[in-house]
């Protein structure tokens, strides 16, 4: 595709949902998404556009979440950039049929199931990597030959505006679109039925989401969050695991589906790894404002009551500035498990530290706990890894660091219970938005009597022995 606008792509940007379905529907039925060169060229042009508008997404990453470009790359655009290369290389072994084994009570025959395309899908994005969480889907639908509608989140505007300008430029127009609004547009989009909803986002919008799609009986995934624990034992290297851990707590603000929400360490290295922590915080946060940027001001506001009504003790910041929307990088020591920092998704620049006297202690509450999004583990012992992925329940879990479960292009990516339903990544992107359409081919000769009745004794002799 250019990447020159047209008169056309201005018109569509006030085009009504119902019209815009109705176009990629119609984008749809001539079949021209199936082919492999069609989806070859979106993947390689979806690439090119973010290499080539790679400054326009870096500025409006901060005007809305106050990201510095490198944290813009780093975590918006090289991950969509290598989902679409992956996706590139291995695209004609996922489109190929598999056969299968064939029983003796078909035969002859031959078997096997083919991925098609679902139709026209919905992929809702978040606010906080906006372009990685909108576009990173869109790889899997684009790869398995949807057409496919971007609602990106009204929480990030100016993303949102980029979004809508540069997709229609880049892509197909006529089979990807970019519908911008907020609660109200994401249910008009539900309502049109479409043949998947692909959301990001929170549990209590995830349900208002899994509500509206069900009128319509569309299927859905959704990725959402939870408490993701960090499990420091004593036999982990407090050193690395304390480093790792600030790293990844001051990424976005601590605003990410995936980061640590809470640490459960061993009442023998407690003192080592919070003064390991502070240290590595004091070097990764030198060069950056003493408040971290957070999306609005209703969210600082919610922070500054999650750490004011914690009951635990702060041991580092504190500080939360709601009119500029933003707070200092805050650890709690043993706040009261019955309070909010501890019962909601944190979602932000605060970290909460308790003291635990084993592993056993540590996995029993976080099996008490609704099933996390991700579990870390810091422990060389292989035993104690072993523990934790057979006792605990949750949707992907990293030994000795944090977060690149997200990163691992062949994993699949998603939660389990309260923190989601349904992956994507890589291949499992592929099928999300794929019908596994199975396939029986019979000869029309021999047609044995033995299947048709009347049913003699040696015929019914015969059908229970070979079925």
């Amino acid at each position: 595709m250019t990447d020159h606008p047209t008169t056309a792509t201005a018109t569509r940007a006030t085009e009504a949902i119902p019209d815009t379905v109705r176009r990629l529907r119609a984008t749809y039925a001539t079949g021209r998404t199936r082919s492999a060169r069609w989806r070859q060229d979106q993947l390689s042009a979806l690439e090119r556009m973010l290499r080539e508008r790679e400054a326009d997404f870096a500025a409006a990453l901060a005007t809305d979440l106050g990201r510095p470009a490198t944290d813009a790359w780093l975590a918006d655009l090289a991950p969509v950039a290598a989902e679409a290369r992956h996706a590139r290389k291995h695209l004609d072994g996922w489109m190929r049929r598999k056969r299968v084994r064939v029983p003796l009570s078909a035969m002859p025959a031959t078997a096997w199931y083919q991925p098609e395309p679902l139709g026209v899908v919905l992929i809702i994005g978040p606010w906080n990597y906006p372009v990685f969480l909108a576009l990173a889907p869109l790889v899997g639908a684009l790869a398995a030959g949807n057409c496919a509608v971007v609602k990106p989140s009204e929480q990030t505007p100016t993303v949102s505006a980029v979004l809508a300008d540069l997709v229609p430029r880049y892509l197909d127009p006529d089979a990807v679109a970019v519908v911008e609004g907020a609660a109200a547009e994401t249910q008009d989009l539900l309502a049109q039925g479409l043949d998947h909803a692909f959301f990001t986002g929170g549990p209590e919008i995830g349900k208002a989401v899994m509500i509206g799609a069900a009128a319509q009986l569309t299927p859905v995934t959704l990725e959402l969050g939870g408490k993701s624990p960090v499990l420091v034992t004593a036999n982990a290297d407090v050193t690395t695991a304390a480093r790792r851990v600030a790293w990844t707590k001051t990424l976005n603000s601590g605003q990410t589906c995936v980061a640590p929400d809470y640490v459960l360490v061993d009442r023998t290295v407690a003192d080592e790894f919070c003064a390991e922590l502070n240290r590595a915080l004091d070097t990764f946060l030198a060069d950056r404002p003493s408040l971290l940027p957070l999306v609005h001001s209703r969210h600082a506001r919610r922070i500054a009551g999650l750490i004011d009504g914690s009951g635990g003790r702060i041991v580092r910041g504190g500080a939360v500035d709601i009119d500029n929307r933003s707070a200092e990088l805050t650890v709690v020591l043993d706040p009261d498990l019955d309070s909010a920092l501890m019962r909601e998704e944190i979602f932000g620049p605060v970290l909460p530290v308790l003291v635990v006297d084993s592993l056993d202690d540590a996995i029993d509450h976080v099996g008490r706990g609704p099933k996390p999004l991700a579990v870390y583990l810091f422990s060389d012992r292989r035993d104690e890894q072993e523990q934790v992925l057979t006792r605990l329940a949750n949707g992907g879990t990293v030994i000795n660091h944090l977060m690149f479960q997200v990163l691992v292009t062949d994993l699949p990516f998603g939660g389990v219970g309260n923190s989601g339903m349904g992956t994507y990544h890589g291949k499992w992107g592929f099928d999300t938005f794929s019908h596994r359409k199975s396939v029986v081919r019979k000869p029309s000769r021999p047609d044995p009597d033995i299947l048709y009745p009347p049913y003699t004794t040696i015929k019914k002799w015969l059908l229970r022995r070979v079925f």
